[in-house]
């Protein structure tokens, strides 16, 4: 009996330089996602946060002039006359909090559910400008949360956390549609079904398993199978139009650019320069504010973050029809061509 002699190729090692390119490859690879994940919360700061200031105009004009000396380009104020206008920004989300010296003393008004580490800075700032005004005898500010996080996750912790998750059910559901469907109809209707059942059983688990979310069960499972839709959907578009490269630049921008930029764990504002705004034009950060807006502020100041999410399905729907054709015209061809020749010469 002949023992099958192996391939050349199978035998031999690699060469060096092949083993260096791989290293360079990996170390290049790590840096990338290192850069992705870690700048945007290294370089995390309070710039252009939106904020109210309650009260007289002379009040007013001091506790902003003050507010700009602590934290210069901190804060974009918006003036108002008496508390109820503050509160009513608040919950519209024009801005995230405010300071309410309609009463003299000054009064915080946060809402953690907009971004608990906003409100942490507010409440940190305020404080300082009470003491001042109170000229040294300790009387801090009083704070009020006017829009709270849950109290069996005040922190915030699981709509944080659920960022990524839904970033990689989008990515999930491209990479087992493509691999295992055929046909663009039948991937669609895939990436919308898999998208509800599960925008179903995540929000299932962030409202009535950890408590992070409050608000319409139903609302907020809109909100999740909207982000995960338009994420999948996106990327089996360009699956469908470049092949495997077109998979890799989907997962690539929801991954190491929308995900890290989505301001999930903080605020798009904290966000380094641009890459703030950049991320709200993503899936993941359009995501995570439209589930805040549902869950925390009965779908108010939601209109920004679903027509970006429309956009995407829209993007990605129409790069799945592109896709289709051009596979289909070598097909229908090729059809042709066969037919031609099948028939009888005159």
């Amino acid at each position: 009996m002949d023992t099958p002699v192996p391939h050349a190729a199978e035998a031999l090692p690699s060469s060096w330089p092949t083993v260096a390119r791989t290293v360079v490859l990996l170390t290049a690879l790590v840096s990338v996602l290192l850069t992705a994940f870690a700048w945007p919360s290294v370089r995390s700061h309070v710039h252009d946060v939106p904020i109210a200031v309650a009260g007289p105009p002379a009040a007013v004009k001091q506790v902003s002039a003050a507010l700009d000396q602590r934290l210069p380009d901190g804060f974009a104020i918006t003036e108002v006359a008496d508390t109820p206008a503050a509160e009513r920004l608040i919950r519209d989300r024009e801005v995230y909090g405010a300071i309410d010296v309609s009463s003299g003393d000054p009064q915080v008004i946060t809402a953690s559910a907009a971004g608990a580490a906003v409100a942490q800075t507010l409440q940190g700032v305020a404080a300082g400008l009470g003491q001042a005004q109170a000229q040294g005898a300790g009387k801090a500010s009083l704070v009020r949360d006017l829009v709270a996080l849950p109290a069996d996750d005040p922190r915030g912790a699981g709509l944080a956390a659920g960022a990524l998750p839904l970033v990689m059910g989008g990515l999930l559901a491209a990479l087992l549609l493509t691999r295992l469907v055929r046909g663009t109809a039948r991937r669609v209707t895939g990436a919308l079904a898999s998208a509800i059942t599960g925008g179903l059983a995540v929000a299932a688990l962030l409202q009535y398993w950890l408590g992070s979310l409050d608000g319409s069960y139903l609302a907020n499972t809109g909100a999740i199978a909207l982000a995960v839709a338009a994420t999948s959907l996106s990327i089996i578009g360009l699956e469908s139009l470049l092949g495997y490269v077109g998979f890799g630049l989907g997962a690539f921008t929801m991954m190491l650019i929308g995900n890290p930029l989505s301001g999930a764990s903080t605020a798009p504002e904290m966000l380094p320069g641009w890459s703030g705004t950049l991320g709200q034009l993503l899936p993941p950060g359009a995501g995570g504010q439209l589930l805040r807006s549902t869950a925390f502020f009965d779908g108010r100041g939601s209109t920004h973050s679903v027509l970006v999410l429309a956009a995407w399905l829209g993007f990605g729907a129409a790069l799945c029809l592109a896709g289709g054709l051009s596979k289909r015209r070598p097909r229908l061809a090729a059809a042709a061509a066969g037919n031609a020749a099948a028939q009888p010469s005159g």
